[in-house]
């Protein structure tokens, strides 16, 4: 009976904790926090290089609070930080070559875990589709 199942946003508060909780491990053998790998996923899917603003409204991130995930990616190399010549005020960013690097390996672990997780699933592209057109 349809009312006997957990409304759709307990279900995927739970199915959220479960994924954080599979990717932890993956993000901390890469030494990159989860907001670290927002960023790094952000600047990757970008055709054009951010603003610190841009970035911090795309990941729903307060732009102040995200300053110590954007040092530590370019302390180490991850990401480019440069003065835009328009206004000497904004930051531009974009990841470098490293940074594209460790994108992809840990989304290539991810990938992997979340192909485990959807074993049990009859129509993964079915559900997949599903969370997509949802989100």
């Amino acid at each position: 009976m349809e009312s006997e199942r957990p409304d759709l946003g307990a279900m995927v508060m739970r199915l959220g904790r479960r994924l954080i909780a599979m990717e932890e491990p993956i993000l901390a053998r890469h030494d990159v926090t989860m907001w670290g790998y927002v960023v790094l996923n952000a600047l990757r899917g970008s055709r054009t290089v951010r603003t610190q603003a841009a970035l911090a409204q795309s990941i729903g991130a307060d732009k102040t609070r995200l300053i110590p995930t954007l040092d530590d990616l370019q302390k180490r190399g991850l990401i480019e930080r440069e003065t835009d010549p328009a206004d000497r005020r904004v930051r531009l960013l974009r990841l470098t070559e490293k940074g594209v690097q460790k994108q992809r390996a840990i989304q290539r672990e991810i990938r992997t875990a979340e192909n485990d997780l959807l074993a049990s699933i009859d129509d993964r592209e079915a559900f997949v589709r599903a969370l997509r057109d949802l989100g």
